[in-house]
């Protein structure tokens, strides 16, 4: 077993993870990251990427990530292929984070990266035709089906505030749900229910999701939740939108969580409410939750770290020289 020390510790791999690195490592922290059981988190899984800032042409996710890895080395960051298991949050700084490894990482801040998960239906189909016709983010892909017939499967806010998003760009939207009634807030069913290129299909289920001839979605396999009567719906796109899961169990009932399970932090801050340990990107938002949002809250964990340090460190140059 081995000890590893740093000034910034690291949980998680993704945008807001190594945007913190590159910031941390810049400020001379020397920053460990622990990359976890998905290095470059969830757009390692993402094809095409067309909305983050900086470039032109569409780029790869897995690109993006790699790119993001060699620039938080370059600067001084180390990597390291480990999954934490467990936390001391209680003892205060310096913070101590256990390897599946079995090896221990030790940091004087501790900055948590470890991102959400999209909810997914676990149909058939679903998994094969990821980037292929099935997406879990119309905000990161509705712009590849413009023109085109699309469906949300969901009936909460982020399944109608989805809809309504690819009106812009479909004229076309069918919101699926499985209930005769919708679980989002009025105001926005109101929006919904006013915009002519939306259409609902009330107490239906998707039992699979299936490739037409040239291998993207060509339709949807529904079944009725009342009746049991099958169909079919033909769309280009289908977007599943019943929430997402936050990566918190390593800290439950270490660190306070919303109602949905999202680690809490100062409003306008990543600062947690332990002095020394800040949550950014989509662990901390279910608000935006895109990969830029992300890695700017990564930025502000790196900045708020140093402070700390810088506060703390100067507290105790203070404390030895009145003795």
């Amino acid at each position: 077993m081995t000890t590893h020390t740093t000034r910034m510790l690291i949980i998680g791999s993704g945008p807001a993870g190594l945007s913190a690195a590159i910031y941390g490592a810049r400020a001379g922290m020397e920053p460990i990251v622990v990359q976890g059981l998905q290095p470059g988190g969830q757009l390692t899984i993402t094809t095409d990427v067309e909305n983050y800032p900086g470039f032109r042409d569409v780029i790869q996710g897995p690109w993006l990530m790699q790119e993001m890895q060699a620039q938080a080395e370059h600067v001084g960051t180390r990597m390291m292929w480990d999954t934490i298991t467990d936390v001391d949050l209680a003892s205060g700084s310096p913070f101590t984070a256990k390897g599946d490894s079995g090896d221990d990482y030790v940091g004087d801040v501790l900055v948590i990266a470890t991102g959400a998960q999209a909810k997914w239906l676990g149909v058939p189909g679903e998994q094969e035709l990821g980037g292929k016709g099935v997406s879990a983010c119309a905000t990161c892909d509705g712009f590849f089906y413009r023109g085109k017939k699309v469906a949300v499967i969901g009936g909460g806010n982020t399944a109608v505030e989805e809809a309504l998003y690819l009106t812009n760009h479909s004229h076309d939207v069918t919101l699926i749900h499985r209930r005769d009634e919708l679980r989002s807030e009025k105001i926005l069913q109101d929006r919904l229910f006013a915009n002519e290129k939306i259409s609902v299909l009330w107490n239906k289920a998707v039992e699979s999701f299936v490739a037409g001839p040239d291998g993207t979605l060509g339709h949807l396999e529904l079944v009725d939740t009342v009746t049991g009567e099958r169909s079919t719906l033909e769309v280009d796109g289908a977007f599943v939108a019943i929430g997402h899961a936050p990566s918190t169990e390593l800290f439950k009932d270490k660190l306070p969580t919303d109602a949905g399970g999202y680690l809490m932090v100062e409003p306008g801050t990543p600062k947690t409410a332990i002095p020394g340990v800040f949550a950014c990107g989509d662990v901390m938002d279910h608000t935006y939750r895109q990969a830029v949002t992300a890695a700017g809250t990564g930025c502000m964990a790196a900045l708020d770290a140093e402070r700390f340090l810088a506060a703390r460190d100067h507290a105790l140059r203070e404390a030895q020289a009145a003795e």
